[in-house]
């Protein structure tokens, strides 16, 4: 795995990084506020080179985090920050120009956290924010978009939100839009992860009690993808230098939770692989770590990314 060095030119620390769909375009958060997206190609051999495609300047706090949305939907990015505002950026027609497509102002405290769900739901949004609450943004086939709440899903602060798959573990591929899961995970400053479910329009806890297993600050949640793998998988990152791995078999089924390790320091990030069988854990101590699950259930690690 060859690495890549990116000079992002931000005035300030960068706190997120997304890759496009494509691997194309990355885009980064800054607490300069502003979002930088840059191009990247591969040139001859190996090597490769990224160019400052567009800075973009619209939120008055830091950027906490960035994030693409299937290209099915056009180039469109969501960025969330510390002003309390998601910004929708859509790409205008005039290539690596870009326009605030709508700003959401619903939160009174910091938002911490967005992502959009799977494409197969539509162009959604969620965001988790220090005032509590999450907010579930859809477009409307007009252009508009319809707002949903979870009030107070972690009452001293959201710190992280992550869609679960659109289809439930085990269904066949293909199956009709009637067997779609509406559901989100997330993490909070009372030590712990809620799931929520999306019940006849109305969301609603759907794990009793929350999971603990954090004795400080749920830093991130990542449900993985299940590629019709028979269970569902979620990994939480914490303040208390932990990485839990909870998994649950069929709906209804009690999740169960297992450290992967103790990191002795806070961990800031975790991320999955597209295929859901690789977990990657970001540490502070400036350490990426690659995990993956044995045939006995047990989880080794792969390789560290060195800095």
């Amino acid at each position: 795995m060859s690495s890549q060095k990116i000079e992002s030119g931000h005035k300030d620390v960068v706190h997120d990084v997304a890759m496009d769909y494509y691997g194309k375009r990355l885009a980064t958060a800054s607490s300069d506020t502003t979002i930088k997206i840059f191009g990247l190609s591969s040139s001859s051999g190996s090597t490769s080179s990224q160019q400052l495609l567009a800075t973009l300047s619209g939120h008055q706090g830091p950027v906490w985090q960035v994030a693409w949305a299937h290209p099915k939907f056009g180039p469109i990015l969501a960025s969330c920050s510390y002003d309390g505002r998601v910004i929708i950026w859509k790409e205008a027609t005039q290539q690596n120009e870009w326009v605030q497509a709508h700003v959401f102002t619903d939160h009174k405290a910091s938002v911490n956290s967005i992502s959009w769900a799977p494409h197969e739901l539509g162009l959604c949004l969620a965001c988790g924010s220090s005032d509590g609450n999450i907010s579930i943004f859809t477009a409307r086939a007009d252009g508009g978009w319809d707002t949903a709440r979870i009030d107070q899903a972690h009452a001293v602060g959201v710190t992280s939100v992550s869609w679960a798959p659109a289809t439930a573990p085990g269904t066949l591929v293909g199956s009709s839009p009637l067997d779609l899961v509406h559901k989100l995970a997330s993490g909070g400053c009372d030590n712990t992860v809620k799931i929520w479910k999306l019940y006849n329009g109305a969301w609603k806890m759907d794990c009793f009690p929350a999971l603990q297993k954090h004795s400080d600050w749920v830093r991130d949640v990542a449900w993985a993808p299940n590629l019709g793998l028979p269970k569902s998988t979620i990994a939480s990152a914490s303040q208390d230098g932990s990485v839990v791995i909870w998994t649950a078999g069929k709906e209804g089924d009690q999740w169960e939770g297992k450290v992967l390790k103790d990191f002795k320091t806070p961990v800031w990030r975790v991320s999955w692989s597209l295929t859901g069988n690789i977990l990657a854990v970001a540490n502070g101590n400036n350490e990426v770590s690659l995990w993956k699950e044995a045939v006995d259930g047990q989880w080794q690690q792969v390789t560290t990314v060195e800095p």
